[in-house]
């Protein structure tokens, strides 16, 4: 609140105000600065304050019209006038009570927000009304994360929505949220979830202290939050996930993570993100447990055969002929012959054409992109093939691992998988099966090293932990996972000691 004698407080002479808010806000053409009388004099009794572009053009004609000669009349009351003004303003549509401030710093930041302010002659406050604001967009089905079964609800680009869709799925004191505010130009709001008693103290101190760095920066989406607060910013593999479904986020927090929200923006981060959460969807709790045991497993494979496909048809095709079977070599060789490059000259090509078609497809406009992707790969398969470029084992080897990658759950996680890709190519052209095997002990080594919010990245295999292996490699029937001791305190009201993973 503003000091008496404060340069930025709220004046008594409605002249000083609105000197103040012209200067205040200069230059923005956006913003309505209009003065109002009483309609017996030539003198303004009143000035309303708002930015256009934040407000329905409907709405604010509403308000206009509300605040004619009969309601300016009771602004003799002063500040105790302002129940009046919200009265009339609720039956404009108005959705929330008057918030009275003495201070144009406050007033300027509220107007970003959508809020319509009243000052009035003799008046030491302004009446601040919160606006029903612009359309924005329904919440529907989430498109990242399409599912047969289960709740079609997804997030928005509206922070206090997506706020109230998470507080009905999890409705109890012991979710905690915690807001702060980013940038000193954008002002973001930035909210972060918890459930108490579930998540891990030292991990929750850890992230406080991580995300506190972060309020002198700009951000505009959730993923300047992670990469501000993620352990290892040159690894391959995301420490954190994202989810547009509010089911997903609420079987999170009750599994001890940590949830961060902003405004505009319609993802959800997940923190910490292990290496086994990203071959989980949420369809895997709606469906039987054979099913979705035999998907996961399904997930696996395909997550091997998108990282090693390539490269071990290179390995064995260069170095270790003798492991593949006679009739096969001979197909090989007879497919290959006439090629004037080596396997990996041929695997590079094939997976960089590859690449570029889904980079294509991706950016192209939906119904377009599609198509072109498709015919795209024919065309330059059947191409490659009769130009004598590329073998036709080659394109079933970089289409199955297409097709692979594409199995995987989480965008993050393929991403990983298709950068990985290529040092494992380049690995086994040079040394064939132990340059791929050396390529392979690496990575593990990197995965074991890796901490997410200084926990494990390989949790539940390293350190091993028996109890969580029910929902990994295959899943558990669910009353088996509802019955586990966190979810127990949770449900039951005992505290417990730090609720780790």
């Amino acid at each position: 609140m503003a000091r008496m004698g404060s340069e930025t407080a709220v004046a008594r002479e409605l002249r000083v105000n609105r000197e103040k808010a012209c200067a205040l806000f200069d230059r923005c053409q956006d913003v309505n600065i209009i003065p109002l009388g009483d309609g017996q004099s030539e003198d303004a009794v009143a000035l309303i304050v708002y930015c256009a572009s934040l407000m329905d053009e409907q709405e604010s004609r509403r308000i206009r019209t509300l605040l004619a000669e009969p309601l300016l009349r009771e602004l003799s009351g002063g500040p105790a006038a302002a129940p009046d003004c919200e009265s009339r303003l609720r039956e404009a549509g108005a959705r929330h009570q008057a918030e009275l401030f003495e201070d144009w710093k406050e007033i300027e930041d509220k107007v970003w927000q959508g809020y319509l302010f009243l000052v009035a002659e003799g008046w030491t406050h302004a009446a601040g009304f919160k606006s029903a604001g612009l359309t924005k967009r329904q919440v529907t089905e989430p498109v990242s994360e399409p599912s047969v079964q289960g709740p079609r609800e997804g997030t928005v680009e509206t922070l206090a929505v997506n706020l109230g869709m998470l507080r009905q799925r999890v409705g109890t004191s012991r979710l905690k949220i915690e807001y702060l505010t980013a940038g000193k130009v954008l002002r973001t709001n930035i909210a972060f979830a918890y459930v108490d008693d579930t998540v891990d103290a030292g991990m929750l101190a850890e992230f406080r202290e991580r995300i506190g760095r972060i309020a002198p920066y700009e951000v505009l989406d959730t993923s300047f939050v992670e990469d501000a607060i993620q352990d290892s910013q040159w690894s391959p593999f995301p420490q954190h996930r994202y989810t547009e479904r509010t089911d997903t986020a609420a079987a999170s927090l009750l599994d001890g993570k940590i949830l961060v929200l902003t405004d505009n923006s319609p993802m959800i981060l997940i923190c910490p993100a292990f290496f086994v959460d990203f071959f989980t969807t949420s369809e895997d709790y709606y469906v039987r447990t054979v099913y979705a045991s035999t998907i996961r497993l399904l997930r696996l494979l395909a997550f091997a055969i998108a990282l090693t496909l390539p490269s071990a048809y290179v390995a064995m095709s260069t170095f270790h002929p003798e492991l593949i079977p006679n009739i096969l070599l001979l197909a090989i060789l007879d497919a290959r012959e006439g090629i004037p490059f080596p396997a990996i000259v041929e695997a590079l090509i094939m997976e960089t054409s590859f690449e570029l078609l889904r980079e294509a497809g991706i950016r192209l406009p939906r119904p377009v992109g599609s198509a072109v992707s498709i015919v795209g790969a024919l065309v330059i398969g059947q191409a490659a093939i009769m130009a004598k470029i590329a073998s036709p084992i080659m394109v079933i080897v970089v289409a199955l691992t297409g097709i692979a990658s594409f199995a995987i759950p989480h965008y993050e996680m393929a991403i990983a998988i298709r950068l990985l890709r290529f040092p494992l190519i380049l690995a086994a052209s040079f040394m064939g099966g132990y340059g791929l095997m050396l390529g392979f002990i690496l990575i593990l080594l990197h995965l074991c090293c890796l901490q997410t919010l200084r926990q494990p990245y390989l949790s539940s295999f390293a350190p091993l932990k028996l109890r969580d292996l029910r929902d990994v490699i295959v899943r558990a029937p669910l009353k088996a996972l509802m019955r586990s001791p966190r979810n127990r305190r949770l449900h039951a009201g005992a505290p417990g000691k730090d609720g780790k993973r």
